[in-house]
C-alpha cells in the first residue's frame, strides 16, 4: 500500500491537541449557533466531538458573545478557537476569556499598533493564532497588483503576516489560505509550503451544500494531503457542521492518514439482482462509528462480487435474492436477501 510523505511543519499545541510536527492531521469545524445560545452551542460541540472533531471555531462577533464564549469555555474541555473580525479588542477579550487558539485577519484588526498587542496577549497566555488569509478578504494593493486574488496575490499577504509574527517574536501561528476556487487554493497552498514550516490549515471555502461542497473539498483538500501539505483540516459546508466530519474523516482514511472503515460497493448493472443501493447504504451506517482499520465490500454479481469480497475483511457477494458473507477472505455463510444485514452484523462484532 503506498504512504503519503508529509511535510513536517514546526509543532503547535491547542489545549493537548498537537498540529504539525508530524501528528495526526487534526480534524476542525465551526459551530453555527447564535453566540448567546449556550446550551445549544454546547449541544453542538457534543455533536460535533462525537463525529470525529477535535477543535472547534466559534464565532465571536461582539462583547456579549466573549461572555458567551467564556461561559461554553468553562463547561467543555474540547479546544475552542475564538474567530475575531475586525476589533482587536475582542481577540484580546477572547483570550482573557479563555480562548485556547484565536483566529484573526491582521489585515482587517486595524494598525500594527493593535495587531501588536493582540500578539503580545497571545503570547502572555501562550494562546496559538491562526492566520487566515482569504480571497474574499484579500488586501487592495494585492488585489490591484495582481489583478485579483490569484494564489500569488495570496501567498504574498501570507507571508506579510509571516514576517509580521516573525519581528513580534511570536512564532505559534497557524496559517490558512483559502479560496472558493479550487486551483487558486491548491495552488497557494503549495506556494505557501514552499517557503515555511508553519502548519497550514486547508479547506475550501464556501465551498458549497453537502452534496457540491464535499466533492469540492475532496478534491482540492485531498490533493494537496496527497502531496504532503496540510496539518489540519475544515470541509466548509452549508449546513449542518456536523455532517462536515463524516466528509473529512472519509477523506482522511481514503488517503491511509486516519484509521477507519473503508466500503467498497459495486457500481450496479443489468447483472444486479439485489437490492445493493439500500443495502450498501445499510451497511456503511452500521460501520461509521468503527475507527480502526477494515475494508469492508459490498458487490452486487458474480462478476466482481466474490473476489472483491474475498479481499475484504468482510464482505458481501449478492446473487439472485441471496447473498454470500466472506470473512478474511473466506466464505461464511450464504443467506437470503432479507437477513443478509443481520447476518452481516453478527458477523462484524466477532472481528
Amino acid at each position: 500500500m503506498q504512504s503519503i510523505s508529509r511535510k513536517l511543519t514546526r509543532k503547535i499545541n491547542v489545549r493537548g491537541v498537537t498540529i504539525g510536527g508530524g501528528a495526526p492531521i487534526v480534524i476542525q469545524s465551526m459551530t453555527n449557533t447564535k453566540p448567546s445560545d449556550i446550551d445549544g452551542t454546547l449541544a453542538q460541540i457534543d455533536r460535533l466531538t462525537q463525529a470525529g472533531c477535535r477543535i472547534v471555531r466559534i464565532a465571536v462577533p461582539d462583547q456579549n458573545a466573549v461572555a458567551s464564549f467564556k461561559v461554553v469555555r468553562s463547561q467543555t474541555d474540547v479546544p475552542l478557537v475564538a474567530d475575531i473580525h475586525f476589533d482587536y479588542r475582542l481577540a484580546i477579550a477572547a483570550i482573557e476569556a479563555g480562548a485556547d487558539k484565536i483566529r484573526i485577519n491582521p489585515g482587517n484588526i486595524g494598525s500594527p499598533e493593535r495587531v501588536k498587542m493582540v500578539i503580545d496577549a497571545a503570547k502572555s497566555a501562550s494562546v496559538p493564532v491562526r492566520i487566515g488569509v482569504n480571497s474574499g478578504s484579500l488586501e487592495k494593493r494585492l488585489l490591484e497588483k495582481y489583478g485579483g486574488p490569484e494564489p500569488e496575490a495570496l501567498v504574498e499577504s501570507a507571508q506579510g503576516y509571516i514576517a509580521t509574527m516573525d519581528k513580534l517574536g511570536f512564532g505559534d501561528i497557524i496559517l490558512s489560505i483559502k479560496a472558493s476556487d479550487v486551483l487558486t487554493t491548491i495552488k497557494a497552498c503549495r506556494l505557501l509550503s514552499q517557503n515555511t514550516d508553519v502548519p497550514q490549515h486547508i479547506g475550501i471555502t464556501e465551498s458549497g451544500t453537502l452534496r457540491s461542497g464535499s466533492i469540492r473539498s475532496a478534491v482540492g483538500i485531498g490533493t494537496l494531503l496527497a502531496e504532503g501539505i496540510g496539518d489540519t483540516i475544515r470541509v466548509s459546508l452549508a449546513g449542518d457542521p456536523v455532517k462536515e466530519i463524516g466528509v473529512a474523516k472519509e477523506i482522511l482514511i481514503s488517503l491511509g492518514l486516519a484509521q477507519g472503515p473503508v466500503v467498497i460497493a459495486c457500481p450496479t448493472c443489468g447483472r444486479t439482482q439485489i437490492d445493493l443501493e439500500s443495502l450498501a447504504a445499510q451497511v456503511e451506517e452500521i460501520v461509521s462509528g468503527i475507527e480502526k482499520p477494515l475494508k469492508v465490500a459490498v458487490m452486487g454479481c458474480v462478476v466482481n462480487g466474490p473476489g472483491e469480497a474475498r479481499d475484504a475483511d468482510i464482505g458481501i457477494a449478492g446473487g439472485k435474492g441471496e447473498g454470500l458473507i466472506f470473512v478474511k477472505g473466506k466464505p461464511a455463510i450464504k443467506v437470503p436477501e432479507s437477513k443478509l444485514l443481520d447476518t452481516f452484523k453478527e458477523y462484524l462484532s466477532q472481528l
